[in-house]
């Protein structure tokens, strides 16, 4: 009953102490204000706490202050000398155990301080780490927005691989038809007009042929007749365009339609390898070699069952055969030159002898003539020698280059085919995978909707109506709070009915203009207790003395200064004269008027020092001045000072 009653005695007390209107006094605010450790707070406001011009401002403190300073009087003056000695020893010891207890409150205070300053550090602590944590997220959230761009990406270029693929297989269900094997271009015709993929695939063969060649003709040191030299940068571009080519070609033209076109144009070429082979009668002019031709390799036909010799070696023993040739030319050649010289000599000689005889002539000339012919035989037998060197040598060449152009091309195609497998095998790779992305994806999405929906969603509701009433419930706080005093809600009751403010219970001592001037001379805080002035007056104390030794420091270093100048010889004294001047502005300026403050203030501080004493002590004896029930203040409770006041002030009456 009570608690339900609670919130209409706030609304009664807010309107009737502080005049706040009721239509902003809300019940459900004050019923949000009196829950839990709230509504006996708000009894005990209530209760205690009134408007100060509702509180009756009671004399009665004069009267007890001057009572107590009589009765005081008259007991010092009936004591005599020892007991007046006794009391002041007395006074003295109560003052150093004040003193003790001073200094140990100044110890308390000093580690409640240290104890702060290590909550603010790890209040700190707690700031920089949130921070960092700030920091962390951020970097986390900014690599989750970088990983789904990425995933974007990827999907996009997925669906680019996708649409592709789909193309592609649409293409690939067209059945092509490139004609038969013949290699006839009337058969070509005769079906229509040709495919595509066929001229595309046609055009990259040619293109590599005529790249090859170029190639195997720069490898020979031989420069090509019917295309321009290419350098290596020149055939690296080539070589690019043309797998950029067949890049282009892979992504437009379905493999099997490439797979269709290249078995074509190889079927073609291999009716026209046949064709050639037809027209070529490689038995017939290896016959008239002396060889024939059986399993791919030459045979002699003297030697038919014996092992057929390899091609190396019939080529090392056919240069063998022309190296003896040349030996034999070159001896030829010699035994001419010796002939022929001798034949200069028999002629020179039947010239001589001409005149011997006509029979002797008759001799020599026949003799001469059987060698000429001797000579122009063995000449002729020598260049039919040579000439059939030559034409086996170009016979040899002309084989090699078309087993080796056969070898190229059958080897090109292998790889061209392995090529189309590897890439088929990619593309069923990467179809597979864009299918397992897209089930990942499609499951992901999946979880995350329902993860929405199962347990997002029906807190979302929840936590924002929870946050719109405590930010309505703490701005309404807020604007009930702006218009009542702090002042007016500390307040004490004396007697169980008068509510007094705490802070007219010493109206007489911490209202006097003593105690301002005191307290602005020494720079003291109105807010704060006075047993604290003691301790402001030892710093301010202890800051003079300071400040007292700089000034001797200062006067020692300007009688050192003195000394040195007056020791040295020929100083520059201008020089000298304007840098002491600065520095005595400077400390004038500076060091003088604190110094000057501060013992006019510590002056005045030490001539209050038996005010502030007694100050400090009628404060401790007055009851309920700052201070709270649990607290003990020379020995008693707020009780036991409350119960001491009534009776000292029934004692009066």
């Amino acid at each position: 009953m009570a608690d339900r009653s609670l919130p209409r005695e706030i609304k009664r007390w807010a309107t009737e102490e502080f005049n706040l209107p009721s239509k902003y006094l809300l019940p459900d605010n004050l019923k949000t204000l009196c829950l839990g450790r709230g509504s006996s707070i708000w009894e005990y406001v209530i209760q205690h706490v009134y408007n100060q011009r509702n509180v009756r401002i009671m004399r009665g403190n004069l009267q007890w202050y001057k009572s107590l300073q009589d009765n005081e009087v008259q007991r010092v003056e009936g004591l005599s000398e020892v007991a007046k000695k006794e009391r002041l020893k007395k006074d003295i010891e109560e003052l150093r155990a004040e003193l003790n207890q001073l200094d140990a409150q100044i110890s308390i205070d000093e580690a409640q301080l240290e104890a702060e300053e290590r909550c603010i550090g790890r209040s700190w602590d707690s700031d920089r780490d949130s921070r960092q944590r700030d920091i962390l997220l951020q970097a986390a959230r900014q690599r989750c927005s970088d990983e789904r761009r990425s995933v974007d990406q990827d999907c996009r270029r997925l669906n680019g691989h996708c649409q592709t693929l789909s193309r592609l297989s649409r293409k690939a269900e067209v059945e092509l038809v490139f004609g038969g094997d013949d290699s006839s271009s009337d058969s070509l015709s005769s079906l229509g007009p040709e495919p595509q993929v066929l001229r595309a695939v046609r055009k990259l063969v040619e293109e590599r042929v005529s790249f090859f060649c170029s190639l195997l003709e720069s490898e020979l040191k031989r420069v090509p007749s019917s295309a321009v030299h290419m350098s290596r940068e020149q055939r690296g571009v080539v070589f690019q365009h043309w797998l950029s080519a067949v890049e282009d070609l892979l992504q437009s033209h379905p493999p099997s339609h490439l797979l269709s076109a290249l078995q074509h144009l190889a079927s073609h070429q291999q009716v026209a390898l046949q064709e050639k082979q037809a027209t070529l009668d490689v038995g017939q002019e290896v016959a008239a070699l002396g060889y024939h031709y059986k399993s791919s390799s030459l045979q002699g036909i003297s030697g038919q069952d014996e092992e057929l010799p390899s091609v190396r070696s019939l080529l090392q023993s056919g240069w063998q055969d022309v190296e003896q040739i040349f030996v034999q030319q070159a001896l030829t050649q010699v035994r001419f030159r010796q002939l022929k010289t001798q034949l200069d000599a028999r002629k020179k000689e039947a010239a001589l002898d001409l005149l011997g005889g006509e029979g002797q002539t008759e001799a020599l000339a026949e003799a001469a003539f059987e060698v000429e012919l001797q000579c122009v035989m063995k000449a002729a037998l020598r260049d039919s020698v040579l000439s059939q060197c030559e034409q086996l040598e170009e016979q040899v060449r002309r084989r090699q280059d078309a087993v080796h152009g056969l070898r190229s091309r059958w080897q090109s195609i292998m790889d061209f085919r392995q090529l189309v497998d590897n890439k088929q095998e990619q593309i069923r790779g990467l179809i597979k995978g864009n299918s397992a992305a897209k089930t990942a994806v499609s499951r992901v999405h999946a979880e995350v909707g329902h993860f929405a929906q199962r347990k997002v969603a029906p807190l979302c509701q929840s936590v924002l109506d929870a946050a719109g009433n405590l930010r309505n419930t703490v701005s309404q706080g807020v604007r009930q709070m702006a218009g009542v005093s702090l002042a007016a809600l500390d307040a004490r009751t004396l007697d169980g009915v008068q509510r007094v403010p705490a802070e007219w219970l010493s109206i007489h001592r911490l209202h006097s203009g003593t105690f301002h001037s005191l307290c602005q001379n020494l720079a003291f805080p109105m807010y704060k207790a006075p047993e604290q002035l003691c301790a402001q007056a030892v710093s301010q104390q202890l800051r003079l003395r300071f400040l007292h030794r700089l000034l001797q420091l200062y006067s020692a270093s300007q009688t050192d200064l003195q000394n040195q100048r007056a020791q040295q010889r020929a100083p520059d004294l201008t020089a000298l004269l304007l840098q002491v001047r600065e520095l005595d502005e400077e400390l004038l300026q500076s060091v003088l008027p604190q110094v000057q403050q501060l013992s006019q203030r510590t002056s005045q501080a030490l001539l209050f020092a038996a005010e502030v004493k007694t100050a400090i002590g009628h404060w401790w004896e007055q009851p309920a001045q700052f201070a709270l029930p649990e607290m003990t203040t020379g020995g008693l409770t707020l009780q036991q000072w409350l119960q001491r006041w009534r009776l000292a002030a029934k004692a009066l009456e």
